[in-house]
C-alpha cells in the first residue's frame, strides 16, 4: 500500500492496512509517500497478490480515492475487476473485521526505494552519453511524490546541474501555489519555467502529485523554452528508444510498442520504419500494461498515451514518470553531444514521417443533465456518421460500442479486436481523425483531432505547423460542439 501528499492520504492508507490486516492479510505499507510507479514495482518485487495506492492522481485538491493494482503489477482489468466487485456485492459488513493486527503490517522505505531507483537507472540510462555537465536542468514536484526519488535518481545518474522548484518539492495536498497540479497545462509550471528561463535551463520538467505523469518544456529553434505536448514526447521518446536499440543490435521484429487508439497515428509510422510491431488500446495505461501479460512471446519495449504518459520496460506496469524524466535528461545529454537538439530531432522526423499534430478539446457538461447530453451528442454522431471532414470524405467509420469499423466507401465493415467502449472515430481519406468519447473520470465529453501534411523542409516547418493549426481550428468550428 503506497499513498501521495493528498490531504489524509497518509490516514486513509493506514485504515487500509489495518483492515487487511484484521482480515489475516500480510500487508506492506510505506513508511511516507511515495510514486504511483514505485507502488506498481514494489508488488511484483515483493510477490504481492495486489496493491493499493492512495491517490486522485493529477486532479484538484478536494479530490481523493485509489487504484488498485493485480500482481501483474497493473491496475486492474477484466475479468479481475468484475469478480472483485462480485465479491464485494455478495460480502456481509458483518463479516469485516476491524481489529487490527500490527504483526501482519510490515513497514517498509529504503531498500524498496534503491530497489526502484536501480531499476529506473537500469531502464533510462544512455552508455554513449559521455558527459551529463552539459545540460542544466530545472525540476518541480508539484507538492508531489517525485521529491521522495528524484533528487537520488537524477544525482545517482551523474546530473549536477539540477534546479528544483523548492517550494513546490514540499509536500502540500492544498497544492499552495498552483490552480491544478497537472503537468498537461501549462499554468502548472508556471514557476519551473520561469526558473528554467532565469537560470538558462535546456529542459524543464514537472510531475504530478502520484508521478505517473510527466510534462516536458525544451529550447525551441528560437532558443525558447516551449512545452511540449504528450504526443510529442511519445514520439520523440519512441523514437529515441527504438534507434538506441537498434544501435545496439538488440532490435527485432519479436518487439513491440505501445499507444491508444486517442494517440498520434504517427507512432504506426516510426513503428514500421523500425520494422517493430504497434499495438493499440482503449484509452488508459491498465491496458498497455496487459498487452505484456497477453502477449508473452513477444518483448514489450515502450508504451505512451497522448496524455503525458510514457512505460519505459516492463517491470513497472503504468505510466512511470520517474524513469522517463531521467530518459528525457539522457535523450537532451545524447543529443547535445551530437550538436542537435530534440526539437530539431522533432521537426526531423516530422521530415521523415509526416507532420502530425493533434488538439485535444474538452468541453465540461456538468450534473444528470450534462451525462445525458454528452451521450445524445455521441448518439447524434453514431447515428449519423460525418460525410466528410471539412473537405475530405470520411472512409472509416469506427464504433467502439459495438466494435465495428465501417468502410463507408467500400461498404465492407470488419471487426475490432479491443473490449467494447462508448467511443466514436472518423478518419478522412486525408488521415484526418476525429474521436469522440465520454471522460471516465469528470463531468466532459472530449473530442480528439489529428491532422498530418508532408513536411518536405525542415525550413518549412512553422509555415506548415500554421497550415495544421488552421486546419485543426477550422474542424473545431464545423464540429460545433
Amino acid at each position: 500500500i503506497a499513498y501521495d501528499c493528498r490531504n489524509n492520504s497518509s490516514e486513509l492508507a493506514k485504515i487500509v492496512a489495518e483492515v487487511f490486516s484484521a482480515n489475516k492479510i500480510k500487508v506492506y505499507l510505506f513508511s511516507a509517500m511515495r510514486p504511483t510507479p514505485e507502488l506498481s514495482y514494489a508488488v511484483r518485487k515483493l510477490n504481492c497478490l495486489c496493491g493499493i495506492v492512495l491517490t486522485a492522481s493529477h486532479n484538484p485538491p478536494e479530490y481523493n480515492g485509489f487504484k488498485v493494482y493485480w500482481k501483474d503489477g497493473g491496475q486492474i482489468v477484466p475479468p479481475i475487476d468484475n469478480l472483485l466487485i462480485s465479491e464485494i456485492e455478495k460480502l456481509k459488513f458483518k463479516e469485516v473485521n476491524f481489529n487490527s493486527r500490527p504483526e501482519l503490517i510490515e513497514i517498509i522505505d529504503k531498500e524498496i526505494d534503491k530497489s526502484f531507483i536501480n531499476n529506473c537507472l537500469e531502464n533510462a540510462i544512455n552508455k554513449d552519453v559521455k558527459s551529463r555537465n552539459d545540460i542544466k536542468i530545472v525540476f518541480t514536484a508539484l507538492h508531489g511524490t517525485s521529491s521522495t526519488i528524484i533528487p537520488t535518481l537524477l544525482k545517482k545518474a551523474g546530473y549536477k546541474y539540477i534546479n528544483y522548484v523548492k517550494s513546490q518539492m514540499i509536500a502540500d495536498g492544498n497544492f499552495s501555489t498552483v490552480k491544478s497540479p497537472n503537468p498537461e497545462e501549462i499554468e502548472a509550471l508556471d514557476l519551473a519555467l520561469k526558473l528554467g528561463n532565469k537560470e538558462k535551463a535546456d529542459i524543464v520538467i514537472g510531475t504530478d502529485p502520484d508521478a505517473d505523469r510527466l510534462g516536458i518544456a525544451i529550447r525551441d529553434l528560437k532558443n525558447n523554452l516551449t512545452l511540449i505536448n504528450g504526443n510529442q514526447l511519445m514520439v520523440l521518446m519512441f523514437n529515441y528508444i527504438l534507434n538506441k536499440k537498434k544501435s545496439e543490435k538488440t532490435l527485432n521484429k519479436n518487439h513491440f510498442i505501445a499507444s491508444t487508439i486517442v494517440s498520434t497515428p504517427m507512432i504506426k509510422n516510426i513503428a514500421k520504419y523500425y520494422n517493430v510491431d504497434c499495438k493499440l488500446s482503449l484509452t488508459g495505461f491498465k491496458w498497455i500494461a496487459k498487452m505484456i501479460e497477453d502477449f508473452p512471446d513477444q518483448k514489450f519495449l515502450i508504451g505512451g498515451e497522448e496524455s503525458f504518459g510514457l512505460m519505459i520496460g516492463d517491470s513497472v506496469r503504468d505510466k512511470d514518470a520517474l524513469t522517463a524524466s531521467l530518459a528525457a535528461c539522457e535523450m537532451i545529454s545524447y543529443y547535445k553531444q551530437k550538436n542537435s537538439s530534440v526539437f530539431k530531432e522533432l521537426i526531423k522526423l516530422y521530415c521523415l514521417h509526416g507532420f502530425y499534430k493533434e488538439k485535444l478539446v474538452s468541453i465540461v457538461k456538468g450534473g444528470e443533465k450534462g451525462q445525458n447530453e454528452i451521450k445524445k451528442i455521441i448518439n447524434g454522431f453514431r447515428k449519423k456518421p460525418l460525410d466528410y471532414i471539412l473537405d475530405s470524405k470520411v472512409k472509416y467509420f469506427c464504433d467502439y460500442s459495438i466494435s465495428l469499423k465501417k468502410n463507408l466507401v467500400s461498404g465492407v465493415s470488419e471487426n475490432i479486436i479491443l473490449p467494447k467502449s462508448n467511443v466514436i472515430e472518423f478518419e478522412s481519406d486525408d488521415g484526418c481523425k476525429i474521436i469522440l468519447r465520454p471522460s471516465g473520470t469528470e463531468p466532459k465529453i472530449k473530442m480528439y483531432i489529428s491532422v498530418n501534411e508532408a513536411l518536405n523542409d525542415v525550413n518549412e516547418f512553422e509555415k506548415v505547423d500554421k497550415i495544421l493549426n488552421d486546419k485543426i481550428d477550422k474542424i473545431i468550428k464545423s464540429i460545433g460542439l
